[in-house]
Formats: structure tokens, C-alpha cells, sequence
């Protein structure tokens, strides 16, 4: 009998002592970790969604080029996300978020040049929150390895925000006109003017208004 539960014990030990070690690789991550993991692979998902939809919708080269640029690299960028969510034990979702799937479905009811409007303004704006959180990750997170996402996620988000800049100001002019043109608001977000332009509105992201222009709707956390 003292043998069996010598044996039992020596058994435990070993158990306990493997899941120790398992504790212990896992990586240190705080609340901000993880919500920032599931935040970045939203973005990854909702931007790949939305550079295939350039590719499908725009007939603007410089548009559909920058579809196929933001697919190739929010996949690498995910490729990784999912590899530190996965050794962390973060669960992932397999879609966008409730906003981000609403913004996506009503780029995908515009074509032409309303198309490439409303996707290079929604795409800036989306870009520059997903800055705001890489940079809140930079400052509030604890884990090392989910700062090191964010580090190698900021240049190319920094650098997709200067291009989508550059491509909206052969598309756009500064302030509104008659004309179908688009202007900037207080914070990067867009609702419509008169004749089909656009202006200021609050909450960051756009949804469907008079003759397939974008008013505002609820921010959907972020996209880049």
C-alpha cells in the first residue's frame, strides 16, 4: 500500500512539474495583450477583405494595386498573430467584427469612382486607429513577444496610411464641391454633402447614404 501511493505520488509530481513548465513558457501577456491580439487579427481580416474588394470593385489601377498590396501584407502580418495567439492560448474570431462586416458589405454594393472614394477614405481612417492601437500596445502592453507584433506591424500600417494618402489626393480635393469630391473631419471621418461630396462626420468609419456616398456609422475598432 505505502509503496502504490509512493508510486501515485512520484506520478503527480511529474505531472505537476510538466505543468509547471507549460505555465511557464506561456508568455506574460496582461488584458491589453490579449485584446490587442484579437483586435490586430480583426484588422488583418477585415483588410483583406477589403483589398479584395478593391481588386474586384475599382477600375482605378493605383486602387486595385493597393488592394492586392494590403491582402499580401495582412496575411504575412496575421501569419504571426496567429502564431503568438496560439502559443499564448488567446482564442481568435473567424471574422471581422459586427461594424467591420457591415462596413465591407456596403463597399461591396458601390462601384467606380464612388467605390474608390468611400474605400481610400474608410481605409485612411481605419489605418489611423489601427496606428492609435498598435501605439497603446507599445505603452500599455507587458508581453514582450505581442510588443514585438505591434513593432513590426507599425511600419507597414504607417506605410499602407502613406500611400492610401497619396492615392486619395489624385482622387479627392480639400474641401467640398458639387462634384463628388470628399473632405476630411475631426478625427479622419467622412459623411455626406450636398451633390454627393463629403464631409465631417463623427465616429470613424462610413455607411451608406444618398446616391452611393458614405455617411457615418459606428466605429468598427479600428481596421489597418
Amino acid at each position: 500500500m505505502i509503496r502504490r501511493i509512493i508510486v501515485l505520488l512520484a506520478v503527480a509530481t511529474v505531472t505537476l512539474g510538466g505543468a509547471a513548465r507549460a505555465v511557464a513558457a506561456q508568455p506574460d501577456l496582461n488584458e491589453q495583450d490579449k485584446k490587442f491580439l484579437v483586435q490586430l487579427h480583426r484588422v488583418d481580416l477585415t483588410e483583406i477583405q477589403a483589398g479584395n474588394l478593391a481588386q474586384q470593385r475599382s477600375t482605378d489601377r493605383s486602387i486595385t494595386d493597393l488592394g492586392k498590396m494590403l491582402v499580401d501584407d495582412h496575411t504575412k502580418l496575421d501569419e504571426s498573430v496567429r502564431q503568438v495567439a496560439q502559443k499564448a492560448g488567446v482564442p481568435l474570431p473567424d471574422n471581422p467584427n459586427a461594424n467591420q462586416r457591415e462596413q465591407l458589405a456596403e463597399l461591396s454594393k458601390l462601384t467606380g469612382q464612388v467605390f474608390d472614394n468611400v474605400w481610400l477614405a474608410a481605409m485612411i481612417t481605419g489605418h489611423r486607429q489601427t496606428l492609435d492601437r498598435l501605439d497603446q500596445e507599445l505603452s500599455e502592453g507587458s508581453s514582450l513577444e505581442v510588443k514585438k507584433l505591434a513593432e513590426d506591424a507599425r511600419p507597414v500600417v504607417r506605410e499602407h496610411l502613406n500611400l492610401l494618402r497619396k492615392a486619395r489626393g489624385g482622387t479627392m480635393s480639400p474641401a467640398p464641391s458639387p462634384s463628388g469630391t470628399m473632405s476630411p473631419g475631426p478625427g479622419g471621418t467622412m459623411s455626406p454633402g450636398p451633390g454627393g461630396t463629403m464631409s465631417p462626420g463623427p465616429g470613424g468609419t462610413m455607411s451608406p447614404g444618398q446616391e452611393g456616398t458614405m455617411s457615418p456609422a459606428p466605429s468598427p475598432g479600428g481596421t489597418g
